[in-house]
């Protein structure tokens, strides 16, 4: 029995303590798209650093990443993709806490799920509005650290074939030894784009050892012990602006499931040579996301 299907038995039968997954017990498990295959990336020469996009991905396909969310900020015009997010239980999102930055009316945030293309999100997504933020309380944006947010939704949802939770990486995954691992994130596609396509973009990356993510020619002692880097040493791509909280996601490796493993948390510049995305490690804060989804929770609609 894989280790999944052992922690969601345990669970059931209430021997073991951490995050359950109401969607039948699984989480992880990708939609059954008929032949499903991932698109090839390409390596893009943009380098614009106020765009709202992954650098160097391609257009997702549907339902291809049915954990994702579009966190977004309702104005006159219409609402407005803000950051993203993970759909880990039917009512709770993870996502970074500096997505929370410059909001100050949590009425303004809506949670899009179920979504590949935002401007026709389909018959398989929902929007929900969110009724509490939790915060790291030694979440600090100068430096980023401890940049872990969970939002609780309005009105739980239920998963379907776009709609399925996120599995969060448990204390004894070995992730350095995960090698398919990917992004994901909607925005701007190119330089000068005269607005954002809203599509999902995806793209492969690679987990680079955070000790030499730290080293002088990359980051230079700017990682914390609870992050992880990834991308490739070269660059182009890469995770950028609008991409924050939204997962780094990476197979298991005798199974189907996918882990979130990461939090898009920050990065400098997108897609630069030896300055790869960095994320907040899910593994690190797995207690810290389990405790308080059980003793932050507030009533929700049914």
């Amino acid at each position: 029995m894989n280790r999944l299907g052992l922690l969601v038995l345990l669970t059931m039968a209430g021997l073991a303590h951490g995050i359950q997954y109401p969607c039948g017990g699984s989480c992880g498990f990708r939609a059954p798209v008929s032949a499903y295959t991932p698109t090839n990336y390409y390596y893009s020469n943009v380098y614009d650093y106020g765009l709202t996009r992954i650098v160097g991905g391609s257009n997702a396909r549907e339902a291809s990443w049915p954990w994702m969310v579009s966190i977004q900020i309702a104005y006159a015009q219409g609402n407005q993709h803000w950051c993203g997010g993970s759909l880990i239980t039917s009512d709770w999102v993870l996502t970074a806490a500096h997505c929370f930055d410059k909001i100050s009316n949590l009425s303004m945030v809506y949670v899009m799920i179920g979504a590949t293309q935002l401007s026709r999100p389909g018959p398989g997504a929902v929007a929900r509005t969110i009724n509490k933020v939790v915060i790291h309380r030694d979440y600090k944006r100068i430096d980023f650290r401890y940049d872990i947010a969970l939002m609780q939704l309005n009105q739980p949802v239920q998963c379907s074939s776009y709609i399925q939770l996120a599995c969060v990486a448990t204390p004894t995954l070995k992730v350095s030894e995960l090698s398919n691992c990917w992004i994901a994130g909607w925005g701007q596609t190119t330089k000068r784009s005269a607005g954002k396509t809203g599509h999902l973009q995806e793209a492969k990356v690679r987990l680079i050892d955070v000790q030499l993510c730290n080293s002088t020619d990359w980051y230079a002692g700017d990682i914390h012990p609870y992050n992880l880097c990834a991308g490739y040493p070269e660059g182009n791509i890469d995770a950028c602006k609008g991409d924050s909280g939204g997962p780094l996601m990476c197979q298991d490796n005798s199974a189907d499931y996918w882990w979130v493993v990461g939090i898009t948390s920050f990065g400098n510049g997108c897609g630069r040579a030896r300055q790869p995305g960095v994320y907040i490690s899910t593994q690190h804060f797995y207690e810290w996301i389990d405790f308080n989804m059980r003793t932050q929770a507030v009533e929700t609609a049914s």
